[in-house]
């Protein structure tokens, strides 16, 4: 007799640790730039948390169609192109 397989759950893995993951990258402690996308964003905390993090940490905020930006940064942004 064949027995069905088993299903483990997967392990939950709160909201705010995902924003904890995002906002300890490297790039996000030396200065540099965090490319997320924006259905994970979606998925995981939401967009109004995101940004409501990414204004905290008094950082800049940019999103295209597919992506959210973040430069760690404080500093003006110039738009080049």
């Amino acid at each position: 007799m064949r027995q069905a397989p088993i299903h483990l759950p997967i392990p939950y893995r709160r909201s705010y640790d995902w924003l904890d993951q995002v906002f300890t990258a490297r790039a996000a402690e030396t200065g540099g730039v965090i490319r997320r996308q924006v259905r994970d964003v979606d998925r995981e905390v939401g967009a109004q948390v995101f940004e409501a993090e990414v204004r905290r940490r008094g950082f800049r905020l940019l999103r295209t169609r597919h992506h959210y930006i973040v430069v760690c940064d404080s500093g003006p942004i110039d738009l080049i192109v």
